[in-house]
């Protein structure tokens, strides 16, 4: 069984689609299998699954933890959500750029974000469940944020009147990190 692997510009993001399997009862995919996952780069040990549920226009993000860093693997599991990784690794070549990917319950498609980006995502369908793998732990004073519509990154989100937590709306810009 083999994973169908699309490599980011944006060094070490992966944009995953497993092999899914269809017959008269339905759908079968393997959504995570470790040695699988090794194979192609995602070497992680996820210590904890965290479940969303959102509604149409909400964006959550952009959001990354500070050290020790964490890696994610996401994906939806029902509805559809504008899926977006800005490279905040300061070295990097492309530091401030972002890619997006259209994730849903339809398409299968999973993203790996390593340690030194930050993440966020738009919610396209009425509803959206979202499910990502975490390499640290949830710690709310780790947790951080960037300001989803910064200027310098343009980030362009489907959407021009999103629903934001408090929180999302006040990040810093990326400059002022």
């Amino acid at each position: 069984m083999t994973l169908k692997v699309e490599k980011s510009d944006l060094e070490g993001v992966l944009l995953i689609q497993p092999v899914v399997h269809s017959d008269p009862r339905g759908r079968f995919f393997e959504s995570f299998q470790k040695e699988r996952y090794r194979e192609i780069g995602v070497k992680e040990e996820f210590v904890q699954d965290n479940q969303s549920v959102s509604l149409k226009n909400t964006i959550r993000g952009l959001h990354y933890r500070s050290a020790p860093e964490q890696s994610k693997l996401v994906r939806v599991i029902r509805g559809e959500v504008f899926d977006v990784v800005v490279d905040i690794r300061k070295k990097s070549p492309t530091y401030g750029q972002w890619r997006g990917y259209t994730l849903s319950d339809t398409n299968y498609l999973q993203v790996y974000i390593p340690a030194g980006f930050a993440h966020g995502f738009c919610v396209l369908s009425e509803t959206a469940e979202f499910l990502y793998k975490v390499s640290e732990y949830y710690s709310a004073e780790k947790e951080k944020g960037i300001l989803w519509n910064d200027s310098d990154i343009n980030v362009d989100w489907p959407t021009a009147n999103p629903i934001l937590s408090e929180k999302d709306k006040t990040n810093p810009a990326l400059k002022d990190l």
